[in-house]
């Protein structure tokens, strides 16, 4: 079995190139996206992943990977939000945005090792239905705090959720890769 940071960086990896390319085509007019709107983007990935997960039968040929993918993509872009606020237009390159999605990601690994050391690996024992549950229940957190302008009485912020969100997202990608193999 390989090592999980090692497991982290290679789905990472996929992860980046996907946000490069699409960086390419699109440049970054996801700039100008409210932290509600990018929410609501992820909610609808994690919303199809379950109802695939309970169908069974997709009718587009798009599976949970490529949904899995686009929740960590569109979480990081919802982090960048929060750290930098929204633009009024498109206003970062290509490598700035990189840059912005690596100093993200470093956070949101850092995090998972630290938890990974103190719960032991339990994602491993996890099953990826339950993981997609834990996204959709963050999802419901994170729209209920955005309802409330962003405060908490005694409850983590919002970008503690989409850390969770990511990592919750790249152990099923793990878990989806392991199970091809």
């Amino acid at each position: 079995m390989k090592n999980t940071s090692l497991l982290f960086d290679e789905v990472i990896e996929k992860c980046l190139n996907i946000y490069e390319s699409k960086m390419s085509d699109y440049g970054s007019a996801w700039r100008i996206l409210r932290l509600s709107s990018l929410t609501d983007q992820v909610f609808i990935k994690a919303q199809r992943i379950r109802s695939l997960q309970i169908k069974k039968i997709s009718k587009v040929d798009e599976g949970q990977e490529s949904e899995f993918i686009g929740i960590i993509n569109y979480c990081i872009m919802a982090l960048i939000q929060l750290e930098k606020g929204v633009a009024d237009e498109p206003d970062l390159n290509l490598k700035e945005a990189i840059e912005e999605y690596n100093k993200q990601i470093k956070v949101v690994k850092d995090l998972m090792m630290d938890k990974n050391h103190d719960y032991g690996e339990a994602w491993r024992d996890m099953r990826i239905s339950s993981l997609t549950d834990l996204i959709i229940q963050k999802l419901l957190r994170v729209k209920q705090i955005e309802d409330n302008d962003g405060k908490t009485l005694i409850s983590e912020g919002i970008d503690a959720n989409y850390h969770d969100m990511i990592n919750y997202s790249i152990f099923a990608l793990i878990h989806l890769s392991e199970k091809d193999k």
